[in-house]
């Protein structure tokens, strides 16, 4: 059975053929059905550009994107529909997400109303309390008349995932749906996303800078770096093992509460000036890398294979060849 999604080689580029920056360089990745998938880096690497190519509001600049087997962009238009409508997607930003003029009733029944999910006004109320519920913004009576600015950024945030769930989606990509709210208001939004997952099935695309939320939630973990995917694997096999030196670096950089765990000094690395450089040919993170060598500097490694269930590094270290030559 097809994956739900699946990304085949994507590219996008910004600018004109002279001055062209490439947000995200040769990305696959497959999204199977009830799955969670997290997409993690830093700010720039181009995260949120590849979550807004899987819904539709990005083209590709090369590669294709596959729902189910089929390519979006040779979809008819009522097939295209469709599509949209499988894949949702809530935004980063819970404050210029919404319609500061309705109220959270009109925010949700208009959809449904528009989409035909129900028949008249009294269904769609119907239709909205239990989606308040569903996302546990309860009583929902106090909500149901409220405007945005009278709601919380963690409660905007649940209306944002009650707006994308309230189709029957496929897939919701959650664009750091946490990244603004406090450490309390995380777990149960965090929580909400595992629930519909496991109740209803729905695949997660879940888009983050933070470690730690992507290793609670995650089935899969995919790392990137200045557009390039630097890890991908097992949520549980990428953190505790991780083969990338970007990513042994992340995780070695994660406080570990243990007073028993001895500080082992600073990583070597090479002086700052280089580490500043921008490298656009072969692996982007050879200004940065303490294992580099004269191969990876004009040459893109490929994803080799680095453990079981589908872990890859990106990182001629796990080629023999290469290193030998190094050597």
């Amino acid at each position: 059975m097809a994956p739900i999604i699946e990304l085949n080689q994507i590219t996008k580029y910004f600018g004109s053929k002279n001055e062209r920056v490439t947000a995200v360089d040769a990305v696959s990745l497959a999204i199977e059905d009830g799955e969670i998938v997290c997409l993690v880096g830093e700010s720039g690497c181009g995260k949120s550009t590849t979550g807004r190519m899987v819904v539709g509001l990005l083209s590709p600049s090369a590669g294709e994107i596959t729902y189910k087997g089929r390519d979006i962009s040779a979809m008819g238009r009522n097939d295209y529909q469709a599509y949209r409508r499988a894949v949702q997607i809530i935004h980063q930003d819970p404050y210029a997400s919404l319609n500061p003029t309705q109220t959270v009733r009109q925010m949700l029944t208009t959809p449904l109303l528009r989409h035909k999910k129900v028949s008249g006004s009294t269904a769609a109320d119907r239709r909205a309390a239990e989606l308040l519920e569903i996302v546990d913004l309860t009583p929902v009576e106090d909500f149901l008349n409220k405007y945005p600015h009278q709601l919380s950024g963690g409660q905007r945030q649940r209306i944002m995932m009650a707006r994308a769930y309230m189709v029957k989606p496929k897939l919701i990509v959650a664009d750091e749906p946490v990244s603004m709210v406090d450490a309390s208001l995380r777990a149960s939004i965090l929580d909400v996303m595992i629930r519909l997952k496991e109740e209803s099935n729905i695949s997660f695309l879940y888009i983050t800078h933070d470690l730690s939320t992507a290793y609670q939630i995650g089935d899969k973990i995919m790392l990137l770096y200045q557009g390039t995917v630097s890890e991908i694997g097992n949520a549980t096999d990428v953190i505790d093992s991780p083969k990338h030196p970007y990513v042994q670096l992340l995780v070695d950089s994660v406080p570990k509460p243990d007073p028993n765990i001895r500080w082992e000094g600073e990583i070597v690395l090479p002086p700052e000036e280089e580490m500043r450089t921008s490298h656009k040919q072969g692996c982007r993170f050879y200004p940065r890398c303490p294992h580099r060598m004269d191969h990876c500097l004009n040459n893109l490694p490929p994803l080799y294979s680095v453990g079981d269930r589908g872990h890859e590094a990106s990182c001629y270290l796990y080629d023999e060849k290469v290193v030998a030559t190094e050597a």
